[in-house]
């Protein structure tokens, strides 16, 4: 934010150094414009002192910042919310609240993912140190995150049920970030993601990675493909040993049942 002040001197360079010692800035740090220079009466009487205008930026602190921008994208929204921010070391909480929650939260947090990336770029914008900025409107988040935690607790469960992977639907990068997270400990199951954005998806995968059941579905489609061929020729394979074994069993059993026949007849003549 620009501000400016006006100090009036005997020479315009006085008038400067005392605007600079009162702002605490350095000559690099401000604009100066002269409104009048100074100008000495006939033998030192009726002599007039310099006027300048000192122009420097004043610098918000990251809260009144981030406060700023949000309450100017809401009166462009049209939607009226109180403000709760929180301010820790390296990120910025910000809770909304509001009559019309909806309209701060969007379908499935679209609106509220809008307002906090836009925030996180204008308040990081510039600035030497970077701050994460947390946006949640009647606890939204911590909502979805349990909703989030629950859904990838029963697909885990259903994968270990029926031996199959399983693709969620399309998700976010914070909330495939919520799946990961939920299932990265389990003992059995393991995730990856796949598609482009929009509708890049969770898949959750039988075995962990490096198992024989994770490796026939990697992350990329020709590997993926392959492990199903794979898996269909091991198919084949065994279908034809089984085929095969039971021809050999059922010839066997044929001699065999003739021989009986054979001794049968003889010991009956």
């Amino acid at each position: 934010m620009l501000k400016s002040i006006e100090i009036s001197g005997k020479t315009e360079d006085e008038a400067i150094e005392a605007a600079l010692e009162q702002l605490g800035l350095t000559r690099d740090d401000v604009s100066v414009e002269i409104l009048e220079q100074a100008k000495s009466g006939f033998l030192g009487l009726k002599s007039t002192p310099a006027l300048v205008k000192v122009i420097y930026e004043e610098s918000e602190n990251r809260t009144d910042k981030v406060k700023s921008f949000i309450t100017g994208l809401l009166q462009r929204m049209d939607v009226q919310a109180d403000m709760e921010i929180t301010d820790s070391e390296d990120s910025i909480k910000v809770v909304l609240t509001g009559k019309e929650p909806g309209a701060l939260i969007g379908r499935r947090g679209e609106t509220l993912d809008a307002i906090q990336h836009l925030t996180n770029y204008v308040v990081n914008r510039g600035s030497a140190g970077r701050v994460r900025i947390n946006l949640d409107a009647e606890n939204y988040r911590q909502r979805r995150n349990e909703t989030l935690e629950s859904l990838a607790s029963r697909t885990a469960g259903k994968v270990l049920k029926y031996r199959r992977n399983m693709t969620l639907e399309p998700m976010n990068a914070y909330e495939r970030h919520i799946i990961h997270s939920a299932l990265q400990e389990h003992e059995s199951v393991s995730t990856y993601s796949v598609g482009s954005e929009p509708n890049r998806r969770v898949v959750v995968v039988y075995g962990k990675s490096g198992d024989s059941g994770a490796r026939d579905y990697s992350h990329t489609g020709g590997s993926r493909s392959g492990g199903f061929r794979n898996s269909r020729a091991r198919d084949n394979r065994s279908s034809e040993t089984t085929r095969s074994s039971q021809g050999n069993s059922f010839e066997n059993d044929a001699s065999a049942a003739s021989e009986s026949s054979q001794t049968n007849y003889r010991e009956w003549r």
